[in-house]
């Protein structure tokens, strides 16, 4: 059981919580708060008997002296740090999808694939106690996604199935339907029969080909309201009298396909 995790918020670690200890801006470890436990740095290892209890935002000592501070994980967090078997969305694609689809507390989505569950999370963190419907056809990806909804706590609000989506979309009158896969143009007629009047349709591709593949089957088939987004994320470096761009930055990762259903 999750004891502390995206569904739940407060003000000291519990223990079996996962916790974020912050060095400095480039070393930030997410732990569980196991008493006996420790974790090992290069900057000396902190005792996990003096994180459990103690108060977010307070700081606690390695057995060298250096301070981490004690931090609650976000959902980003856990998108960026999840075990992976397949690359995952970055959170500002995320993002976008969350507030272009409207997603809210008790909507049904289906997603496909779930790869390793970044996604997944992330709806599940939106429309909770709603559900996500999540297809992958690689039971070894499946596997590790579950691992990873279980640790942010939102196994509930999932419902993890083993089949190819581009053969039917079981769920019926569903609020979005979100894919992450190589051929999305092949999931848009049982998008359409899954999906109530008005809802909408996201697709993340990593090419242009499969955009282009994607918009001209939204359109034969009706849909209205297709975009198309590419997000670049830059970091701004400041210190005094130098403020600048990061050298690098996040700059592709994948086209965004939106899309609404027209009765």
């Amino acid at each position: 059981m999750v004891l502390m995790a995206l569904t739940s918020r407060g003000r000291v670690v519990e223990e079996n919580s996962d916790v974020m200890l912050y060095l400095d801006e480039k070393r930030k470890y997410m732990v569980k708060a196991r008493r006996g436990s420790k974790l090992h740095t290069h900057r000396g290892y902190v005792d996990m008997d003096s994180v459990v209890g103690a108060s977010y935002g307070s700081r606690v000592k390695s057995n060298v002296g250096v301070d981490f501070v004690v931090l609650q994980p976000t959902l980003w967090d856990y998108v960026l740090k999840v075990a992976r078997r397949t690359q995952v969305i970055y959170p500002k694609d995320m993002a976008l999808m969350v507030f272009r689809l409207g997603l809210t507390s008790g909507m049904r989505v289906v997603e496909a694939g779930t790869g390793s569950g970044a996604l997944t999370c992330a709806l599940a963190y939106f429309v909770k106690p709603g559900v996500v419907y999540s297809y992958e056809i690689n039971p070894k990806f499946q596997e590790v996604a579950r691992r990873n909804i279980e640790r942010a706590g939102l196994m509930d609000y999932v419902v993890l199935k083993l089949k190819d989506i581009t053969q039917g979309i079981d769920e019926e009158d569903v609020d979005a339907v979100v894919l992450d896969m190589a051929a999305p143009w092949l999931v848009v007629e049982h998008a359409y029969q899954a999906l109530k009047g008005g809802g909408f349709f996201a697709s993340f591709s990593p090419t242009i080909n499969q955009v282009e593949k994607t918009v001209l089957a939204l359109r034969r088939r009706g849909f209205v309201d297709v975009r198309v987004y590419e997000l670049l994320l830059r970091e701004i470096k400041v210190e005094e009298g130098a403020v600048r761009p990061f050298t690098l930055m996040i700059g592709h990762t994948g086209y965004v396909t939106f899309a609404r259903k027209s009765l």
